[in-house]
């Protein structure tokens, strides 16, 4: 449950202009508040399952997001029944000027993509279907102009060519980006899961990343019990998770109402991987392409 210094759980990934809410429990609008961030340009809103400090801040934010003079549809992505969960909270949120789209995810593992990133659902490890995320951003390779030379492409087609445009040209020549371009480098990789017991599938789609924002229920060592009896777990599975897939860095989450003080913690954990973060509310970061 929320309490008065601490929010629940949710993540905002923004790139190019374009907002992703992931899970909106009771005081995400709040919460944005507090950040100063404004509801009306989240683009598509994903859900990792329905139990409700994960979607009750629904109905509100939809209606926020309608007084905001919001018009473009809103994509609402989460675990199979997920327009029956949503219409059901709309019960008190039905008049919004913007129409709700819906991606039902089914398999084990779906790959999608939105707002020009690449994002891997899969399911996880808890008392009901749960999923969860992994956002990339591919980066192309360096622009190589003796090569575009060489093959004779002409100077007006680079720039196109750079941003991934293949090109017919009027004298029958297909001219496309690997012509023109070095290997593709590092891109970016952004890995969120929550509510989950430990499981090979997590550690598979973190691995490399560089940023791994995980469930911490439990900091205490002796509610190891509690945490498998309720499909959760402890600030060291996470960081066992998060040192076996070599991440770059992990930030702690989702603590149980009864864990007053997780930083209390933290280097019990940084003993098992030392680049974690025992996250509070607010904290952003931003993601940067490696220096070439």
């Amino acid at each position: 449950m929320p309490l008065p210094h601490r929010w629940l759980t949710s993540m905002m990934v923004r790139y190019n202009g374009s907002s992703i809410l992931v899970d909106c429990g009771e005081g995400t609008q709040i919460a944005l508040k507090e950040k100063g961030w404004s509801p009306k340009p989240i683009d598509v809103m994903l859900f990792t399952h329905f139990h409700a400090d994960h979607i009750s801040g629904l109905p509100g934010m939809l209606l926020t997001m309608g007084n905001a003079e919001r018009t473009e549809p809103l994509l609402i992505v989460g675990p199979k029944g997920v327009q029956r969960v949503v219409e059901g909270l709309r019960m008190i949120a039905r008049d919004i000027p913007f129409d709700i789209e819906y991606k039902e995810l089914t398999a084990n593992e779906e790959v999608f993509e939105v707002c020009g990133l690449r994002v891997s659902a899969y399911k996880v490890c808890h008392n009901v279907t749960c999923y969860g995320y992994t956002f990339e951003l591919d980066r192309a390779g360096k622009f190589d102009a003796a090569r575009a030379k060489e093959a004779g492409i002409e100077i007006p087609y680079w720039s196109r060519l750079q941003k991934g445009e293949i090109i017919e040209t009027e004298d029958g020549r297909r001219l496309t980006p690997e012509m023109v371009l070095g290997p593709a480098r590092k891109g970016l990789k952004l890995t969120y899961c929550t509510d989950s017991r430990p499981t090979n599938v997590i550690v598979e789609h973190a691995k490399e990343s560089d940023l791994f924002i995980c469930e911490g229920m439990y900091g205490e060592p002796d509610k190891i019990d509690k945490a498998k009896e309720h499909k959760h777990m402890t600030f060291y599975e996470a960081a066992a998770m998060a040192r076996d897939a070599n991440v770059k860095e992990m930030w702690l989450t989702h603590y149980s109402p009864s864990l007053p003080n997780p930083k209390e913690y933290t280097r019990d954990v940084r003993a098992i991987f030392p680049n974690t973060v025992v996250a509070k509310d607010g904290r952003t970061v931003d993601l940067l392409f490696e220096e070439d």
